[in-house]
């Protein structure tokens, strides 16, 4: 998996032509554009696990309404609602300043979670192939390794450096 990134997430079915709505994935502006190859995971019975963008019509600045040229009816395109779309890692420019800047630079600020109070400082926010994993130094000096993902993230005060998360029970005993 290290030599794929997940770019986009298909969010829901858009018209009867097979359209859906595309949303950009780990930290990244929306990549998708016409003549790009992508996998689609997890692999769906009955349904393309491989396409090619065949239009994009952008929605806002990380969304659009995506056309593939394997998917041609709303039945095929309601079969792929939930799945990730991979691009080669090689095939993605992370070097580019857009990119880059969407990264987040935390290192230092103050890890909180819901339930567990504090957790610790942010070392490093990671590139994964599927999600961002932020690494925190816990008290203690052990990391705490967790996936920076929207559903995890309440709130970030840039004036107190400080992230507040709600992790799954159980994530910060890994």
């Amino acid at each position: 998996m290290r030599s794929w990134i997940d770019v986009a997430t298909l969010a829901h079915t858009k018209n009867l032509n097979g359209g859906l709505v595309a949303r950009a994935a780990s930290g990244l502006p929306l990549l998708l554009s016409e003549g790009v190859r992508v996998a689609l995971v997890p692999p769906v019975l009955d349904a393309p696990r491989d396409v090619t963008v065949a239009r994009v019509v952008p929605r806002s600045e990380d969304e659009a309404l995506v056309f593939f040229e394997e998917v041609e009816t709303a039945d095929v395109a309601e079969l792929l609602v939930g799945c990730h779309c991979l691009m080669r890692r090689d095939e993605v420019d992370l070097s580019s300043s857009d990119v880059a800047s969407d990264l987040p630079s935390w290192e230092g600020w103050s890890v909180h979670d819901v339930r567990a109070g504090h957790v610790g400082e942010v070392e490093a926010v990671e590139d994964r192939p599927l999600q961002p994993l932020l690494v925190v130094a816990r008290p203690d000096g052990s990391p705490a390794l967790i996936p920076l993902v929207e559903e995890f993230v309440v709130s970030i005060d840039e004036d107190a450096r400080r992230i507040e998360l709600d992790c799954p029970a159980g994530l910060l005993d890994l």
